[in-house]
């Protein structure tokens, strides 16, 4: 069995293991993590071993010539990619959506620094620190300066044999591969809810589309319209090499073959075979180490995670992404992604995924067009070393216009084709109808702590009170979520919810649940009419001073929601609140009012009748 078929088995089946036992399977994704770290252990020693190896086994008499055509081509085929990248925002329908959250959106933004992004002041500390575009600026001029030294043989020779071990580490975790995907997959399919599935179908779609237009129709046109080529001799000939690629994933795998191929094509239509064919040699492999079209496309990624969370990029912002994101391409995705996440404070939650879209088409469909990408710089370029490139404005023009044309009509219909299937936001629906998870006993739920029950004596022991009671007292505060709110049937849910029902059942007593105001947190504790709060409560230095806390199983932030016009729909009442600027709007706990008036004095604060209105406003952030 190949080791594609096993990576194919390996995400359908953890994609079934997530839809199936959910939230039972999330710790799998430890292997999936597992995978990516080991994945990324060689990615920058090897990344910069190749670029030294490949620019300098080049030799000194054309060399410079030689980097400068493939250069001029390289460019060429980077902006038609960030061409088709950029219009593939015209895809996303507009979708009402809620917004991620990330710790990273509430760091103060920093500015771009290309000196210390792109200057390796340090080339340790870059590696170190995963700079990827210092390592690239490193590692050329290393190969650069490797041309012209007289006696490289040695160092040459040692750093193709450390590169070969790398690839050795790289190809045994590659067939870690199925378990690793799996783990990714059936914590995929266990976490992602409904809306953002299909939110992501929305990028495999337009990623799908882009990369069969760049394959099909952009690069091998180009071709076509700057050599001596056909499209259909460029389309006969790498078939195979194509198939392969997409069916394997992978155009490393390819690239022997694609060199064969295109030197096959150049002795058929070349006047000096033997000096073009070794251009391709030198071509293809050295062009290897850049990022091609195929790997420069998933940053459609970073547009669509911005889109899907509520922080789409402004125009403004494209070029810092072109720059930065042909810089960190020189890794690997993997790498690159995040970066471009927390660059563009995008939040981060969604790498995960980007790990699911990239396997399920990433991975395939931008090997063959990575394929196509090469073939494309070693027939042009060799065309404009043997003076064969043809320079006709007229058919660039025309060209140009078509690409272009086909690119911003396929867009506009996937645009069209999500818009007519009539979404709905139901994110908040899927909150306020969910349902206990467990199995354990119900609880009877109170809506105050009723005069019949009376102080206890607190010299006896908790545990031993509760076991004779035959009762545990739980109180909550109103509208906590996700700790503890009422459902659209009116059921009380709740993660806190649920592990009061979880203690209760293991100590072998009833439950009982009470709705306590914070102020009666203390006084309901200290006379014993209740044995614990449970309903996340925040760990302040106040409320510390005046009640034990069991130790914290979550950290939260707390980010506070500032816009010139907020609107806020009281769910199915109709009711619209429509607050002027300045104003923040707070649900009714005392915790989040203190909190405004101390660090924000000025502000005028709306203060909603619950959480679950506050919850319910359907606005994206800005």
């Amino acid at each position: 069995m190949s080791l594609s078929t096993q990576i194919l088995i390996g995400l359908i089946s953890g994609l079934l293991m997530g839809l199936f036992f959910g939230a039972w399977v999330e710790p799998l994704g430890i292997l999936g993590d597992a995978f990516v770290l080991l994945l990324q252990m060689t990615v920058l020693p090897y990344l910069a071993v190749s670029l030294m190896v490949g620019l300098g086994a080049l030799r000194p008499e054309g060399a410079a010539r030689l980097a400068w055509r493939a250069g001029g081509v390289l460019l060429i085929l980077w902006t038609l990619a960030f061409g088709t990248i950029f219009l593939s925002s015209l895809a996303y329908p507009a979708w009402e959506s809620a917004s991620f959250f990330s710790s990273n959106l509430v760091d103060s933004g920093r500015g771009f620094d290309f000196l210390s992004l792109f200057i390796p002041a340090n080339p340790f500390s870059s590696l170190a620190n995963t700079v990827v575009p210092a390592v690239v600026v490193f590692s050329g001029a290393v190969g650069v300066a490797l041309i012209g030294q007289p006696e490289k043989a040695g160092l040459m020779s040692g750093l193709q044999t450390f590169k070969d071990a790398l690839s050795s580490i790289t190809s045994f975790v590659v067939r870690l591969a199925p378990v690793g995907i799996f783990g990714i997959a059936a914590r995929a399919a266990a976490t992602i809810s409904l809306d953002q599935a299909r939110s992501l179908q929305v990028y495999m779609v337009a990623y799908v589309v882009c990369a069969l237009l760049m394959a099909l129709w952009t690069l091998p046109a180009l071709i076509a319209c700057l050599t001596p080529y056909r499209w259909s001799d460029v389309m006969r000939t790498m078939r195979g090499a194509l198939i392969t690629a997409f069916a394997t994933g992978s155009v490393f795998v390819v690239l022997s073959v694609l060199v064969e191929r295109s030197k096959a094509l150049v002795r058929e239509k070349s006047d000096d075979p033997e000096r073009d064919e070794h251009f391709v040699d030198v071509v293809i492999p050295v062009a290897f180490t850049f990022p091609s079209v195929g790997k420069l496309l998933s940053i459609n990624f970073v547009l669509f995670a911005g889109w899907a969370s509520g922080y789409s990029l402004s125009y403004s912002q494209y070029p810092t992404l072109g720059i930065a994101g042909l810089a960190s391409y020189f890794g690997a995705t993997v790498s690159a992604i995040p970066f471009l996440l927390d660059l563009f404070q995008i939040p981060s939650d969604t790498f995960q995924m980007f790990l699911v879209a990239d396997n399920v088409v990433g991975g395939r469909f931008g090997a063959m067009v990575a394929a196509r990408h090469l073939v494309a710089v070693a027939f042009i370029t060799t065309a404009a070393m043997g003076g064969s490139l043809r320079w006709a404005p007229l058919a660039i023009a025309r060209y140009l216009v078509i690409t272009a044309a086909l690119t911003v009509g396929l867009m506009l219909g996937v645009h069209f084709l999500f818009d007519v299937g009539d979404h709905e936001y139901e994110g908040y629906d899927q909150l306020v109808s969910m349902q206990s998870r467990f199995d354990y006993p119900k609880a009877e739920v109170f809506d105050s702590v009723p005069a019949s029950i009376l102080p206890e004596d607190l010299s006896h022991d908790t545990v031993k009170r509760i076991l004779d009671r035959g009762v545990l007292r739980v109180g909550f505060s109103k509208g906590r979520l996700p700790w503890a709110f009422r459902n659209s049937d009116g059921e009380l849910v709740g993660f806190d919810v649920e592990m009061a029902r979880m203690l209760a059942s293991e100590l072998g007593v009833g439950a009982e649940l009470y709705q306590v105001s914070q102020e009666q947190f203390v006084p309901a504790l200290d006379s014993g009419r209740l044995d614990v709060i449970m309903s996340g409560i925040p760990l302040t230095t106040s409320l510390l001073a005046q009640m034990s806390f069991s130790r914290p199983y979550v950290d939260e932030t707390i980010a506070f929601v500032v816009r010139d016009h907020l609107r806020q729909h009281f769910g199915s009442r109709g009711a619209v609140m429509e607050l002027e600027s300045p104003q923040i709007a707070v649900p009714d706990l005392p915790y989040y009012s203190e909190k405004i008036q101390r660090y924000l004095p000025d502000a005028q604060i709306t203060v909603l009748p619950n959480v679950r209105d506050f919850f319910s406003s359907r606005s994206r952030s800005f």
